[in-house]
């Protein structure tokens, strides 16, 4: 499951541009690697004003960052295209420039990676992978 931590600094997100953002970078992710839905999960947090410098002085600009860690063995293409499909979208939401928006993603093996008890598959394996699940599990799950 790619995580995506999106941090930002100098600004706050309401509940409803957070739900967008999730919304984007879940959308993005399926898209463009076409892995179910329900594997991104996004988490938030704000940096404390004071806490982010940017070349060693306190940074006052409104920013968002996004950290993506995801499964390895996917094309720069796609990774590429994943982060810039997220990236006006993101900006667009929070009302930044595309500029105050910094995107990273950080390739995983799959064999180091265990989500609901099992490691991942590979990159195309996830409708195999699905079935092992618990039907229970399967069924509480977004589509």
């Amino acid at each position: 499951m790619p995580t995506y931590t999106v941090t930002v600094a100098n600004l706050s997100l309401s509940a409803q541009q957070k739900s967008q953002i999730a919304e984007t970078i879940t959308a993005a992710h399926s898209a463009q690697t076409g892995a179910p839905r329900f594997f991104a999960q996004a988490l938030f947090s704000a940096a404390n004003e004071g806490d982010h410098f940017v070349g060693g002085r306190m940074n006052t600009a409104p920013q968002v960052y996004v950290h993506g860690l995801v499964r390895e063995g996917r094309s720069i293409e796609i990774k590429q295209a994943l982060m810039s499909q997220m990236l006006e979208e993101i900006a667009h939401i929070v009302d930044i420039t595309a500029e105050d928006v910094w995107i990273y993603l950080q390739d995983i093996p799959a064999t180091q990676m265990i989500e609901f008890g099992r490691f991942l598959p590979a990159p195309g394996g996830e409708a195999e992978w699905e079935k092992g699940m618990s039907p229970e599990k399967r069924g509480s799950l977004p589509k």
